[in-house]
This record gives structure tokens, sequence and C-alpha cells, in this order.
């Protein structure tokens, strides 16, 4: 993580012009550029969860989301698949490259009604047959790990992009939010996969729980990007107090949850295997507060603000559709109930009398 300790970071990697222009596809290409170099110069080389750095490992992931939420959705992808290949034992092969090798990893794990990929074992090997949805980084990742069904297990293959028979279909994301981190259906008929780990390991690993967190932590930096600008604001206007006191409700938000992350990944880093059973609970806590406050960021900003900086200031407008896309990887009530139905069957520390 030395360039980004250094101050070097995203900013040298960044085409201010592309970022500030109200272009989508110039966008999605400065996105795109970005997240190749930052690749190449190791900059995407965190360290890992549970390893005694994992508060450093989400602030980084925060500092790539204020920066831009796009960028931040294709780090985040790739430092996953890196964690998730090392905690699976995984060793580096000919069939899968590393970081150093100048590899950009996607996790592609989505599974929304209506898609089903096959992955079948054919005498040469396994082959995936069906469509992929929600793959970001679609053009730009050389590699990515990618969940398939066998029969009915849920199974991890990994998959070298650029080979005959993956097809991104490009106008499957028409949608302004998150448009940059090309984020497309993905076509994959006949493609060659490598199996990773054994049927149900990517869901039952603890590392599967510290990784949404991670996203989490991007949630945490798209909000902090919305609330910049009311922050200028009122460095810059007399705000009337109703304003001022969003302000204050908002800053109050995210110093909680810089709190919240610093405690859980003090936790993770305590017990990187989940040894006493917390890991599930914690994660759906940290998304449901972090996505809550998140949403009363974007609410507040908005009725402080009005419609002048989503009319008028690009970066801001596509920082409000962004995050509002992204927080949706969080499944509102019916995250809220899985919660709910864990916190009943556990002894809760606030319960105490």
């Amino acid at each position: 993580m030395s360039a980004t300790e250094t101050g070097v970071g995203v900013r040298g990697s960044w085409n201010e012009a592309a970022r500030t222009g109200a272009g989508a596809e110039d966008h999605r290409r400065c996105v795109a550029e970005a997240f190749t170099r930052m690749a190449a110069c190791g900059e995407l080389d965190l360290p890992l969860p549970g390893g005694g750095r994992t508060r450093a490992r989400w602030e980084a992931l925060t500092r790539w989301a204020q920066w831009d939420l796009s960028l931040a959705r294709l780090a985040e992808g790739h430092t996953d698949a890196v964690a998730i290949l090392a905690e699976l034992g995984i060793p580096a092969t000919e069939d899968l490259p590393t970081a150093a090798d100048g590899a950009r990893w996607g996790v592609w794990a989505a599974e929304p009604p209506g898609y089903t990929l096959e992955a079948r074992r054919l005498p040469g090997g396994w082959r995936l047959f069906g469509v992929k949805p929600f793959c970001s980084g679609a053009r730009v990742c050389t590699h990515a790990l990618v969940t398939a069904r066998e029969g009915e297990r849920r199974r991890l293959f990994a998959v070298e992009v650029e080979q005959p028979g993956v097809g991104p279909l490009p106008d499957s994301w028409p949608g302004p939010g998150m448009a940059g981190s090309d984020t497309l259906d993905v076509n994959l008929d006949g493609v060659r996969a490598s199996p990773v780990g054994e049927p149900g390991a990517y869901l039952e690993r603890p590392g599967f729980h510290h990784g949404g967190i991670g996203v989490a932590a991007c949630w945490h930096g798209g909000a902090r990007a919305v609330a910049r600008t009311l922050l200028t604001a009122s460095r810059t206007w007399d705000l009337d107090p109703h304003a001022l006191a969003h302000l204050g409700a908002v800053d109050a938000r995210l110093a909680t949850v810089d709190t919240l992350l610093a405690s859980a990944a003090a936790a993770v880093d305590a017990d990187p295997l989940d040894t006493d059973g917390t890991a599930q609970l914690r994660t759906m806590r940290v998304r449901a507060a972090v996505e809550n406050a998140a949403a009363d960021v974007l609410a507040r900003v908005g009725r402080a603000l009005g419609a002048a900086p989503l009319g008028h200031d690009a970066v801001h407008a596509r920082a409000v559709a962004d995050l509002t896309v992204y927080l949706r990887q969080h499944h509102g009530e019916r995250d809220l109930a899985a919660l709910g139905k864990a916190a009943s069957g556990t002894r809760l520390e606030w319960e105490e009398m």
C-alpha cells in the first residue's frame, strides 16, 4: 500500500478532465485507465483481512470511494478476489495469475432470479454456460472469480476474461448510476474455468463476511463524497440554520460509522477465523448501520442544498447517482429481517440488565 501511504495514489492515476466532465463514456474510460494503472503500480495490494491491518485495508477502500465510487467498485472487487484466493489456499499457477503478473480481478457472484450460470465438467475440463449479471469491470478485468451452479451446488471458478466465449452485453446497464464501473451482463458460452475451492467454500469461509464489510467501507466513502458538497457549501455561503442542522447530523453520522468500522476491524483481526462465530452477525450489523447512515446523508444533503448541485455539479451528481445504486447491494428489509432473526437467536450484549 506504499503508493497510498506516500500520497501518490489515485490522483496520480486520474484524468481530471474526464472526472469532472459529464460524459458517461469518457468517465468509464477514465475509471478503466485509473484501475489499470493502480493495479500495475501495486496500489491495489492491500493488507489481507484478519492479518492485523484490516482497518488500513478498509480505510483505503473508503478513500478510493470518496474519490470515485465506480473506481472503488473495481478496486474492491480486485482486492476481494485476491483475499479469496489467499483464504482458500489457491497457489499462483499459470491458470491463476497474481496481481504481480498484471492481473486485474473481478468477483462476479450475483445470482438474482432469472439468471442461471451452469458449470459442466467435460472431457477437456470445466466449462461455463449461461449469462452472468452485474459483472463489474466486464471490459477491463483480465480475470474473474465467478460463481456457477454444478447441479444444485454453488461453486466458485476462476475465468480468464479475454478468451473466446466471453461476451459482455454492452446495452445491459443503461442506467447512469455506477455506469463508470462497467457493470454489464456477460454471456459465457462454453468458457474454460478452473474450480477454486470445494463446492460451497466461497460462502462458508469467514472471509465472506469480512468482505461484506469491505463493501460497506466503500458505501461510507461514497457518503463522504456526497457530504463534502454540503461541507464546502457551509464554508462558501451563509447557510441557514436548517442546512447547518443537516450538516451537524451528517457529521455525527459519518463519525459514528468511522468508529463502527474501526471496532469491526479490530474484531476481525482478533479472530480472523471466526472461532467465536460472530462474524456474520457483526457484518449484518455493520452493513445495516452504514447503509442507513449513507441513505440519511443522501437525504440530508439533498434537503439542505436543493437541486442546484445535482444540476450544476457533475461530480456531485455522479456521486449521488452512484451511491444510490451501490447501496442497493444491501437488500433493505430482507437483510434487516435476516439480522433480526440472527439477533433473536443470539445472546446480545445490549440485553443485559
